[in-house]
């Protein structure tokens, strides 16, 4: 049943509806031309290499991440030990999240770190967090020295280390996200 039939009621409301439409597209036409803008900077940047080289950072993580650091390397010029912040840029905190959230798919160390930290008993955005630290620094490496992100060499690192991690390795899937089947406590 009809809230009204009024026709003034109605013709009033489609109106509003049709230029809502209108501004929504006009939103989607600026989102677009925002993305192609973005995604041609990022191209063009000197640092691009280092971040299309993250496993999972991809055409939206790798900018975001990139514009975390930016061109400046002497802005960083050391890594420091900073207790977790309040008060800091969050849109760049969540960045680094977010791109450690999706690394736990594409990368072997980060999806057996995440699973050692769950099966310790870390709730799932704990464990996060402790492989965004992970990735910061080794970002920061990359980025600092200039050369793309390797895997391998990497997980060489893990192993002269004598990391726990690595005996994790085997239990990753790599394209499969570890988070929906955490590991059980041992």
């Amino acid at each position: 049943m009809p809230v009204t039939d009024e026709t003034a009621g109605i013709g009033s409301f489609a109106l509003r509806v049709q230029r809502l439409a209108r501004q929504l597209q006009a939103v989607v036409r600026t989102i677009a031309e925002f993305d192609r803008q973005i995604a041609a900077a990022y191209a063009a940047h000197p640092d691009h290499g280092i971040f299309a080289s993250l496993p999972g950072a991809g055409p939206v993580l790798g900018p975001r991440l990139l514009a975390s650091l930016g061109a400046d390397r002497e802005r960083f010029a050391g890594s420091g030990r900073i207790h977790r912040r309040y008060c800091c840029p969050k849109f760049h905190r969540q960045s680094f999240h977010e791109y450690a959230r999706e690394s736990i798919r594409w990368s072997r160390w980060a999806g057996a770190f995440y699973r050692q930290q769950r099966s310790k008993g870390c709730p799932h955005h704990t464990a996060v967090r402790a492989l965004a630290f992970k990735w910061q620094r080794v970002i920061w490496r990359c980025w600092q020295d200039r050369r793309p992100y390797d895997e391998a060499r990497y997980e060489a690192a893990l192993r002269r280390a004598g990391s726990p991690v690595v005996a994790l390795f085997d239990r990753v899937d790599l394209g499969k996200s570890p988070c929906k089947h955490p590991a059980k406590k041992s």
